[in-house]
């Protein structure tokens, strides 16, 4: 069940599709109650009818949500709407920019630079110790 831009889903404004993948869809909406930007996950509604396929997600969320770290999504809410499973999840930034592999590599040669100019880092090694043998 493909869901079209402005549709509501509870207190969140669908605003673009991000992706697709074998059990639901991936979209940018808005958080209307707290204006923020969030991905929406959604069960396909043939894989929703499994009984199973419901508990699979419902474990996602559980353990989505015991994770913190920077590089996995936080989860702010789960929810059904209408037969709609879903997960509102932060955004990653992924579907601003579309980087090329020029791009991430001219990032990672700025990263030593940028270590050495940060005014707080102190003194940086720029050698490299051998591994013990």
């Amino acid at each position: 069940m493909p869901l079209s831009d402005g549709a509501l889903l509870g207190p969140y404004e669908i605003l673009s599709a991000l992706g697709a993948g074998g059990m639901g869809e991936v979209y940018r909406a808005r958080d209307i109650r707290l204006d923020r930007i969030v991905a929406i996950k959604i069960l396909l509604s043939g894989v929703a009818a499994g009984e199973e396929v419901r508990r699979r997600f419902e474990r996602e969320a559980r353990a989505v949500s015991s994770l913190n770290h920077p590089h996995i999504c936080a989860l702010y809410d789960i929810g059904r709407q209408d037969g709609v499973d879903f997960l509102v999840m932060t955004t990653t930034g992924c579907e601003k920019t579309q980087r090329t592999p020029r791009d991430l590599l001219k990032q990672e040669n700025e990263l030593p630079r940028r270590l050495r100019t940060r005014p707080d880092a102190g003194p940086t090694r720029r050698h490299r110790r051998p591994l013990a043998q």
